[in-house]
């Protein structure tokens, strides 16, 4: 975005979102997706310096092993959680993101594998805007966020998971605990684009 005579001009570059590889079985997924969706992507390890990355417009956080949410240590992800722009944590990238800003995560009672109902809390925020109420999503998990942290809301839920979703007050940190980029949920293109939506507002200053 420029500046011309007071006036805003809006870039028309493509997005620049790229994916921090934590580990999980689909990552690539997600970069497809997002490439699918016309984003310049790239997929960085886990311990590649901040200094490193390119200059973003957004990151996705991704899924992991079990536990490796919970540890309070996840390659350099609190790093990037220092950057200005919006982040979408999904799985162990959702874990990890509630305990960075004070809230906790567990060994879940009940572990989710496969296919699972989840319903939408208070709308559901931006991440599921025009999706409906309860919908079908992939789950794939041990552990599970408990209480998300301080200025969080939960945005949506599964018999099973309490937090399924959350999002910040501010509108530019979310965490998934299901699979966004896996076919088999519902609408997990139209989440993506959602988010790319956010990571444009945030570039034009909207």
């Amino acid at each position: 975005m420029a500046r011309l005579d007071n006036h805003l001009i809006m870039s028309d570059a493509p997005l620049i979102i790229d994916v921090i590889d934590n580990g999980g079985q689909w990552t690539h997924r997600e970069w497809r997706m997002l490439r699918y969706l016309g984003v310049d992507t790239k997929i960085f390890p886990n311990d590649t310096p901040l200094n490193e990355l390119r200059e973003v417009d957004g990151l996705i956080l991704s899924g992991g092993a079990a536990r490796v949410g919970l540890t309070g240590e996840l390659g350099n992800c609190a790093d990037y959680l220092t950057l200005d722009v919006p982040i979408l944590g999904i799985c162990a990238g959702h874990q990890f993101m509630a305990g960075h800003y004070g809230g906790k995560s567990a060994e879940a009672p009940k572990p989710e594998f496969g296919a699972a109902t989840i319903s939408l809390v208070g709308g559901g925020g931006k991440i599921f805007s025009g999706t409906p109420d309860n919908q079908t999503v992939w789950e794939s998990h041990n552990d599970e966020v408990t209480q998300v942290p301080q200025g969080f809301s939960i945005t949506a839920r599964s018999e099973s998971c309490e937090v399924q979703g959350m999002e910040n007050s501010e509108g530019d940190r979310f965490g998934l605990q299901f699979h966004p980029e896996v076919n088999d949920s519902e609408y997990g293109n139209t989440m993506f684009q959602n988010f790319i939506n956010v990571c444009e507002s945030a570039r034009n200053g909207i």
